[in-house]
């Protein structure tokens, strides 16, 4: 029997492990990690993570072909095929501070394959990870090898949150990227066999290791740039009377650009986005090619922008103050169907908001108020990091406080925010909202899910990005 370990049970380790063992019966899988609530969690009824349909699949699996352990030795030594699932932050401090990732937790976890292991085995990158890092893996393996062979692979995940079960059960493509050795082809074939399980061969695609590492990086650039392109359109469709919609819609039908990621927003968030641009970015200075660097570091400026323009239109239109105001906020996670909070759009347009005194009542359905905290009072990019090595007790911020249900949140309050495209929002009582809020009562909809005719004949004053400006904001100075 063929045994697979992951090292990593988050995001990416376990759904991905969870899929394998379901589609592949003969496999043994065993998910490790050394946090002891991560793999409790994993081992309860209550997933350490939200994912429609991920539920399903691990109970049909656990126990019998998949298990999940704090046992992380054991299960490296046993296995033939290591994928390696752990976090990849952006350095904070030193050499490329800012921008390069931080591959600390990487190189603890190769090291500790080379003394744990007894047999011949394929190392899996599994996280993002910078081009070239296969080959610093490789000399960490090979140079403490004791005799036994590595072969590095990079196996790039395209997961989207809110859709991973259908990504991996359906996937646009896989991609395995290795040496083009002898061994290093007999690797990717060994992987490929796994996949070949359940994915069409023509789904497959075998690449040498930089430009499957490389590949990850620019797949997600390209997606964040589509979204930064029609938000900037947004702002000069709110100039000019435009709306967004129309537009996105209009240039969606030309099939060489194609409908998806045309969605206007308040910005993107997750745990990639942002993070690959700048890994891109810091390599593409290392290169010397500052000019493509600096084409890179647009689609961040652009995304910054687009929060900031958000928070200063809130503000402006509430008598360009918010201070000791009730501000409901609906939505927290980066994007409907999701509980993950990573760089969500949410935490710098609650920041920009508390910066004004403003009081804050978040709702969010999959996001709880131990993270919603932890979320505000976190340094940049320390999400990132391993809960156990994130700081123990956060701050409380005093001016939030957290609703478990939408209508609470929103009671007595000067303004609603909604940051987060849950289905719910759409459906709910907006009359009885209006009724219970502070007049004038304020909608900014950060993600185009309300329907502003209909709020503006009930009474509201509504900011909708990208869309034809309410009469009462045409009145007040343009936000910048």
């Amino acid at each position: 029997m063929v045994k697979i370990c992951c090292i990593g049970a988050g995001y990416v380790g376990g759904p991905t492990m969870a899929v394998i063992a379901l589609k592949c019966p003969s496999i043994e899988v065993a998910v490790v990690d050394i946090s002891v609530s991560r793999i409790t969690a994993w081992n309860s009824d209550q997933l350490p993570i939200y994912e429609p349909g991920l539920e399903e699949v691990v109970k049909q699996c656990r126990g019998k072909n998949l298990f999940f352990s704090n046992d992380v030795e054991k299960h490296v030594s046993e296995a033939d095929i290591v994928f390696v699932s752990v976090n990849t932050p952006t350095k904070t401090r030193g050499l490329g501070a800012g921008k390069a990732a931080d591959l600390t937790y990487w190189e603890s976890a190769a090291r500790m394959i080379a003394d744990v292991s007894k047999s011949d085995k394929i190392v899996v990158e599994k996280s993002t990870v910078p081009v070239k890092t296969a080959e610093a893996i490789e000399k960490i393996l090979t140079h403490n090898s004791k005799g036994i062979n590595y072969q590095i692979l990079s196996n790039p995940e395209f997961l989207a949150e809110g859709t991973a079960i259908q990504d991996l059960f359906n996937p646009d493509r896989v991609l395995i990227g290795g040496r083009e050795t002898p061994q290093g082809q007999k690797a990717i074939q060994a992987l490929k066999d796994v996949y070949a399980q359940f994915v069409p061969e023509e789904r497959i695609l075998c690449t040498n290791l930089w430009s499957a590492e490389l590949s990850k990086l620019a797949a997600n650039a390209f997606l964040a740039q589509r979204i930064s392109s029609v938000n900037a359109m947004s702002a000069l469709c709110e100039a000019t009377g435009a709306d967004v919609s129309q537009v996105s819609h209009a240039i969606g039908k030309d099939t060489r650009i194609g409908p998806k990621f045309l969605n206007a927003s308040v910005g993107f968030g997750g745990s990639c986005f942002q993070k690959d641009i700048l890994n891109l970015v810091y390599i593409c200075e290392c290169n010397g090619l500052s000019e493509v660097a600096s084409y890179w570091k647009q689609v961040i400026k652009v995304n910054d922008y687009q929060k900031n323009r958000f928070v200063n239109r809130v503000v402006s239109s509430m008598f360009n103050t918010v201070a000791g105001k009730k501000i409901a906020i609906l939505g927290f996670a980066f994007k409907k169907d999701t509980g993950d909070t990573r760089e969500t759009p949410a935490i710098d347009v609650c920041k920009g908001l508390l910066t004004d005194k403003a009081h804050l009542s978040i709702y969010d359905p999959q996001v709880n108020e131990e993270q919603i905290q932890r979320d505000l009072s976190l340094n940049k990019f320390d999400w990132d990091h391993p809960v156990h090595l994130q700081p123990l007790s956060p701050t409380t911020v005093k001016q939030v406080s957290v609703a478990w249900d939408a209508y609470e949140a929103i009671k007595d309050a000067h303004g609603l925010c909604i940051l987060t495209e849950w289905d719910e929002f759409k459906a709910l009582d907006y009359k009885k909202i209006y009724d219970n809020m502070q007049k004038p009562a304020f909608v900014f909809d950060g993600r185009n899910v309300v329907n502003v005719e209909k709020l503006r004949e009930i009474g509201f004053i509504v900011y909708s990005i990208g869309k034809p400006l309410d009469p009462w904001l045409k009145d007040l100075p343009a936000v910048a």
